[in-house]
This record gives structure tokens, C-alpha cells and sequence, in this order.
């Protein structure tokens, strides 16, 4: 799919149920080496629980994703070279250019005759959870359900935290942060005054969703989604 933004077009790939009704929207933001099967892979199992799922390019502006020829398999060998080669494009993502995607993003999801109308959900992982926490911040009256995994959620400060109004969920790898980091997390969310879970998932380092990646850990991923799909469905549902 091709979503217009004001720096041009943003290639995205979409996941949804086939029957024929209205489904709730999902933005889902991936990890810093982009859309890929792996990514497809979560999209398509979210969307088989009844959502429709846009996952964005974010790296448009660099081109068509692949944006960087990647491994199958991204072993630890592999990896700090890639997010070498992926920093400067990260860092090229200022959050005017992520606000600006955003609203694109979520008015062109809104727009798909497959997405029910209403709220929608925002998710993210890596780098692409602080993007999904910064869309959710400066959308309120649209982003009902927030999820990042693995995710540097709070580089923006605590002071972005206290604009959430969704109902969150942070899922930390333990290599990530510490309980004491956490703690001082939890203390922004409580001030925000909203529904939140926000914990370390035991035994997990970065990346740990990522089933072609070295950091993959199947309990990590199952333990994601125990946490997702409950969150989606409180939201969406009484939104």
C-alpha cells in the first residue's frame, strides 16, 4: 500500500480479516530494521483476532522498504552493524516529521472501508514503540490502546508520559531497564491518571519479540501477547 504524507509516499503493508465487516484499526510501528516476514508474521496474527493492522514504513523518505539489505537470520554478529547503518535514518526522524507521519498514518487507516469507525490502537516495537508513545500522545481523541515493547518509551521525558489518555501497556526486555528506572516510568504513568501495565518481562534482552533475531524468546513473544490482545479488547471495546 502506498499512504500519502507531506514528504511524499510511505510504502505499508495492511493485515485484516477476509470475512466482509468492519474492523477495529490497529497502527502498528515496527522495529528498526522495518517490514520484513517476521513483521508481516505479527501482523497477521494480530489481524486474525479480528482487527485490521496498517504497519507503516517510517524510513520512507530513504525509500521503498527494504531500506537496508538485511540478513534471514540477524545474529548478534550482525546486528550493531545494521543499527550502524539504521542511526543516522533514526536519528533523521525528528519528532515533527513522526507527528506529521502519524496523522497520515491514522487518517489513512481511518479511511480503509475495512476499519470500523471509532478509536483505534497504537503499537510499536524498538524504536518503533517510542514512535507508537508519541502518536498516542498527540492524539487523545483517537488512540484508545497503547503498546510498546522493548521500547526507549520515555526519551521524550516524563512530561510526555502525563499526555497519555489511552489505556498502555510497556512490556521492557530485562536488558533494558532497571527496576529502578522502572519505578521512576510507573511514577509518570500513575501522574498521566491512566489505565496502565507496565512491566519487565523476565529473562528477556532486547529485541525479544523478534523470532529472526538472536535476542527471539518465545516466552517473551507469548507473554506479548498475553498482554496485547487483552488490552485491544478492553479499549476498543469500550471505546
Amino acid at each position: 500500500m502506498q499512504i500519502p504524507t507531506a514528504d511524499g509516499l510511505a510504502d505499508a503493508f495492511a493485515a485484516y480479516p477476509g470475512h466482509g465487516e468492519r474492523h477495529p484499526g490497529v497502527l502498528m510501528y515496527p522495529d528498526a530494521f522495518g517490514i520484513r516476514s517476521t513483521i508481516r508474521d505479527l501482523a497477521d496474527e494480530l489481524a486474525g483476532h479480528g482487527y485490521y493492522v496498517l504497519v507503516p514504513n517510517f524510513f520512507h523518505r530513504e525509500g521503498p522498504t527494504p531500506i537496508i539489505d538485511l540478513p534471514e537470520h540477524i545474529g548478534e554478529a550482525d546486528r550493531s552493524a545494521l543499527v550502524a547503518r539504521l542511526m543516522p535514518l533514526i536519528k533523521d526522524l525528528t519528532p515533527e516529521r513522526v507527528l506529521s507521519d502519524a496523522d497520515a498514518y491514522l487518517g489513512f487507516l481511518a479511511a480503509q472501508p475495512e476499519v470500523a469507525t471509532g478509536p483505534v490502537a497504537v503499537t510499536g516495537y524498538c524504536i518503533g514503540g517510542l514512535l507508537a508513545t508519541r502518536t498516542a500522545a498527540a492524539h487523545p481523541d483517537r488512540v484508545a490502546a497503547l503498546a510498546a515493547f522493548h521500547a526507549p518509551v520515555a526519551a521524550d521525558g516524563p512530561e510526555s508520559l502525563v499526555r497519555l489518555t489511552a489505556d498502555v501497556h510497556f512490556g521492557h526486555a530485562a536488558t533494558d531497564i532497571t527496576p529502578e528506572a522502572l519505578g521512576e516510568l510507573n511514577q509518570s504513568l500513575e501522574g498521566a491518571g491512566i489505565a496502565y501495565t507496565s512491566e519487565i518481562y523476565p529473562g528477556t534482552v532486547h529485541g525479544f519479540t523478534m523470532s529472526d533475531t538472536d535476542a527471539f524468546d518465545p516466552p517473551g513473544l507469548r507473554l506479548h501477547w498475553d498482554r496485547l490482545l487483552p488490552l485491544l479488547t478492553r479499549a476498543l471495546a469500550k471505546s
